[in-house]
């Protein structure tokens, strides 16, 4: 497996972030789960997609800047048949070191109640559960996490 940055628009990564999408609504049972501005290039940071020997995209993962040295990590999602393969840990290992190289002190992010496995993975990757930020202050649904650098 590789992990390399990939644009924002390049087909691989808007097909992930689709595939991310679709399970999230089926997940919620709503396309409307995103409180907030969605991502898009022009406020994400870095985009990284990981590929398996013969090139077949895995998963992905982005940073958005927050301001004040922090960052929210972004559309992370690993495709079904790949979990369990160490791909999240690849990604997310490249979006902190990213983070460290910019200077940046802290990753945010935000889950939600209908994904226990991401929650499993992030508080096991050190991320500790915070109080919703930003877009995602009073929802219900979403889970927040943050890690010092």
């Amino acid at each position: 497996m590789k992990v390399e940055e990939y644009d924002w628009d390049d087909q691989v990564s808007v097909r992930l972030r689709a595939a991310q999408q679709l399970e999230i609504a089926e997940r919620y049972g709503t396309t409307e789960s995103e409180p907030g501005v969605p991502p898009s290039a022009a406020d994400i940071a870095v985009f990284f997609v990981a590929t398996s020997v013969d090139g077949e995209p895995l998963g992905c993962g982005g940073l958005r800047y927050l301001g004040g040295g922090e960052a929210e990590i972004k559309r992370m999602y690993v495709l079904p048949a790949a979990r369990g393969h160490g791909v999240a840990t690849a990604i997310l290992g490249h979006l902190e070191d990213h983070a460290r190289h910019l200077g940046w002190l802290r990753l945010k992010l935000e889950t939600g109640e209908q994904q226990p496995d991401a929650m499993r993975f992030y508080e096991r990757e050190g991320y500790t559960r915070i109080a919703n930020f930003g877009a995602y202050a009073g929802v219900a649904d979403s889970v927040c996490y943050a890690k010092d650098l």
